[in-house]
């Protein structure tokens, strides 16, 4: 460890001017920065998740490492969200964002420091946590693109703000942070930047999406009532297992029938519980459904049919008039997250320039995700918004790679973290220098 922190000491310090510099020079100062801490500290994020809006140790770690770069740093925003300004002279407002909660999934990746860490929840539910989705790799390159920038202050011009925000996996955290006053008390940014780590693709690879990258998202729950009665009498009383399992499968018909067979939609139903004995039909069945969308008019028609379906399956099925289902949507929600394509076209030619062709690939996508950074990039704040995917696992592991949120998801820190971090680098000094 103290030789590689040598290590990085003399790069820094011959380090030439980022103007002059090879790219090569940049990849190798991260490289040892990710050698002498960046690794260590990606395993203590991921050794210590915490849950949304209870990220309190990770912030503290993110505004101690920040501030010891120089960073203004604000913590608290959004609830647990941290803020790092650093102003340095006329010039445009970059923001790069990451997102650093955790998800209530017992681990069972075999990695040697696999999570074991419990935690209470908002909800008052304690549950086993991980970084089941790679939020560990980002606030880790956040940490490493501060320092990469703040060692290049003699090159830029501007203001840079780096958000490390909370509670992204329940899609709350980025809308918290805006009502917190997140364009009020600090500089609006000109820009907005950001990454995901992708297991399905391969370890260091870029893609940077020309327009949409991910789907809108909303969260619905329904309660289906009926009429309870004992389990052997169903004709005394209105089973609402059997309503809500004929629910389940007519909201499919909403997919098939209702919306453009060209336009993509999702309604998935999440979480079934009814009952409470094998001999008692109860009286209420509790779903949770999350809704995917591309466009905002599909997402509307989506949301609409959900509570005409669940009304007329009631109906059908003898539901009393004064017992019909209760449609709530959830405040957790975001519209669909969609790149500034002009912005985006000229960071992708900037990054071919500086890392070769062969480290960015074409996008893709594998379903209908959600990010709520599109949060800080929706059209009334006017920002150009670029979000980027940085592919997480080596090319030989690929074939049976576990899905994000599974318990068995892991990703490769390097070179996941270090390419991530010089995509970040590099984007925010061209539109540093973009103006």
């Amino acid at each position: 460890m103290k030789s590689a922190l040598m290590a990085t000491a003399l790069l820094f310090a011959a380090a030439p001017s980022f103007a002059n510099d090879a790219t090569q020079d940049l990849s190798l100062r991260i490289q040892a920065d990710y050698d002498a801490r960046l690794g260590d500290l990606f395993v203590h994020f991921h050794e210590n998740p915490e849950l949304s809006f209870r990220e309190f140790e990770t912030a503290k770690r993110i505004a101690s490492e920040l501030t010891a770069q120089g960073f203004d740093v604000t913590t608290g925003v959004g609830e647990t969200g941290v803020v790092a300004v650093m102003r340095n002279g006329d010039g445009p407002t970059v923001m790069i964002r990451a997102d650093m909660d955790g998800l209530p999934v017992k681990e069972d990746s075999g990695l040697s420091y696999a999570s074991t860490k419990r935690q209470v929840g908002i909800d008052g539910v304690e549950n086993y946590v991980m970084h089941a989705c790679g939020h560990d790799v980002h606030v880790t390159s956040l940490i490493g693109t501060g320092t990469q920038m703040a060692r290049l202050k003699d090159d830029w011009s501007g203001t840079l703000i780096l958000v490390a925000q909370p509670a992204e996996e329940i899609i709350s955290g980025a809308r918290a942070m805006i009502k917190d006053g997140l364009y009020e008390r600090f500089p609006k940014p000109d820009y907005a930047l950001g990454f995901h780590v992708w297991s399905p693709v391969e370890a260091g690879k870029i893609m940077v999406p020309k327009g949409l990258a991910y789907s809108s998202s909303d969260s619905v729950d329904v309660t289906i009532r009926g009429v309870g009665t004992h389990g052997a009498a169903p004709h005394m009383g209105v089973d609402p297992v059997l309503v809500a399992s004929a629910f389940v499968v007519n909201l499919q018909s909403i997919i098939s029938r209702t919306i453009n067979p060209l336009q993509p939609g999702v309604i998935t139903v999440g979480s079934f519980h009814a009952g409470t004995k094998n001999n008692i039909i109860g009286d209420s069945a509790e779903l949770k459904l999350t809704v995917r969308s591309d466009d905002p008019g599909v997402r509307q028609t989506l949301l609409d049919a959900i509570d005409r379906v669940a009304a007329g399956t009631a109906k059908a099925y003898g539901v009393p008039d004064d017992l019909m289902p209760v449609v709530t949507r959830l405040p957790r929600n975001t519209p669909p997250l969609k790149n500034d394509a002009e912005t985006a076209t000229f960071l992708e030619a900037k990054l071919i320039e500086a890392m070769g062709p062969d480290a960015v690939i074409p996008p893709g996508r594998s379903g209908m995700g959600a990010e709520d950074f599109a949060e800080f990039i929706d059209p009334e704040h006017n920002i150009d918004g670029v979000y980027m995917a940085v592919g997480g696992t080596p090319v030989d592991q690929l074939d049976g790679v576990a899905s994000h949120h599974s318990p068995f998801f892991k990703v490769t820190p390097e070179p996941a973290i270090t390419a991530g971090t010089e995509a970040m680098v590099i984007s925010a000094m061209a539109l540093f220098d973009r103006g």
